[in-house]
């Protein structure tokens, strides 16, 4: 697999997970953060995290095949990414331990995955 296909990848999972948290933030956030995602606060959280990913992962698309600036846009993607591991973490105590521990493991190697292949797109 390319890199650049790598990039796509990520970008076009990431246009997904950021429409269903959209669409039905309960639903796809409940694994996640528990009973906390059905409430008014958890949802407009839930749906304002979609947003922030379906643009990420549009950005990504857009920019896969033109570097330097696609390797850059995956990097920034990537810090997201590294955020979402790193909050899930610090609170994971108090969250689900299965829906934390797959977000930590699609987080962290989401990270892991844009970093290393942002770099090699510059």
């Amino acid at each position: 697999m390319q890199t650049v296909d790598v990039a796509r990848a990520l970008g076009a999972g990431r246009v997904v997970l950021g429409a269903a948290l959209l669409a039905a933030p309960s639903l796809v956030g409940r694994p996640w953060l528990g009973d906390v995602a059905a409430t008014p606060g958890g949802r407009v959280a839930l749906r304002a995290l979609g947003a922030r990913d379906a643009l990420l992962g549009g950005i990504v698309l857009h920019l896969a095949g033109r570097p330097p600036a696609g390797g850059r846009a995956l990097q920034a993607a990537a810090v997201a990414d590294a955020v979402d591991f790193a909050a899930t973490l610090a609170a994971r105590r108090r969250l689900p331990p299965l829906g934390s521990a797959g977000v930590m493991a699609l987080a962290g190697g989401a990270a892991l995955a844009g970093l290393v292949a942002g770099r090699a797109l510059q």
